[in-house]
């Protein structure tokens, strides 16, 4: 029985996403997925040490202070101010599964060598997701710009050592986490907290857990409904392997597994039954396109 998925640089499809949450496997970071975040970061230390003009949200403000300079020494402070003043949201908490999710994607994404993140930053994201330590992050405050701001500020804060989480039932700041753990916070380093930030973990982890449940029930739809015409004393006369399918602008009708069950013509209960394919045409084309 497999125990780990390794995350690589490919891209996770719903299915795999699916796979890893209902077998409660645990991560590990490949060694391309290492040497493509460690790659990165060199690159990125190299260009700022030789850079003779500004590079934006590295050595420079954000936004309206995009022209105001940054010192090297002040760099690491940038970042950290940066997390911090965005962790504004407020509301309800996002559900545990959502936020492990979250943190599926968001290692996902940084792991794919693209984000100057440093190597020791992604390994405490994974360490989050294996020990069940779950970011307390709240529903509101991010409107999607730039990426979910807010949230994702929330569930990076105890890289830092602030904020708090809910770990084994209990919930504690993220000082006392560390210490429990016996965990140093991370120093983000140049550009580390723009990549914690920028992206849309946040609403795909939603998305995604959506997608996830909609696939269980339309399974048991299948299997409802093969119930109820049993149940219902469905008649024995059949419609003809791909009839009327063809002419359907679904191209997944065929795979619903009730589309040949039988069907009494002109009964009331007949045609109802013989509607359920069509019914589910639609969910089922938009789940095989979410699965690529």
């Amino acid at each position: 029985m497999e125990e780990f998925h390794y995350i690589s640089r490919n891209f996770l499809s719903l299915n795999e996403v699916g796979r890893i949450v209902e077998n409660k496997l645990q991560l590990k970071l490949s060694k391309e997925a290492e040497k493509a975040i460690v790659d990165c970061r060199n690159y990125l230390d190299k260009k700022i040490e030789k850079a003779t003009e500004p590079i934006y949200g590295i050595n420079t403000g954000f936004g309206s202070l995009c022209n105001t300079e940054i010192s090297k020494e002040d760099l690491k402070q940038l970042q950290r101010n940066l997390v911090t003043s965005h962790a504004c949201g407020m509301g309800a908490e996002v559900p545990k599964e959502i936020v492990r999710l979250i943190l599926l994607l968001k290692i996902q994404g940084l792991s794919q060598g693209h984000s100057g993140v440093q190597l020791a930053t992604v390994n405490r994201l994974v360490d989050f997701y294996n020990e069940g330590v779950y970011p307390v992050v709240y529903e509101q405050g991010s409107l999607g710009a730039s990426g979910d701001l807010a949230p994702l500020a929330h569930l990076s804060l105890p890289l830092i050592g602030e904020g708090e989480v809910e770990y084994n039932g209990e919930r504690m700041s993220a000082k006392a986490l560390h210490a429990k753990m016996n965990w140093e916070p991370i120093e983000l380093m140049s550009k580390e907290g723009l990549a914690l930030l920028n992206g849309t973990q946040f609403m795909s982890a939603y998305a995604t857990h959506i997608l996830i449940r909609l696939k269980h029930l339309l399974k048991w739809s299948d299997f409802t409904a093969a119930a109820s015409i049993d149940a219902f004393d469905g008649s024995g006369v059949i419609i003809p392997s791909g009839f009327a399918h063809g002419i359907f602008a679904h191209k997944d009708s065929i795979i619903v597994n009730f589309c040949d069950k039988p069907y009494s013509p002109g009964d009331e209960n007949g045609i109802h039954w013989n509607s359920l394919p069509g019914l589910k045409d639609l969910k089922v084309d938009y789940l095989s396109e979410k699965d690529k």
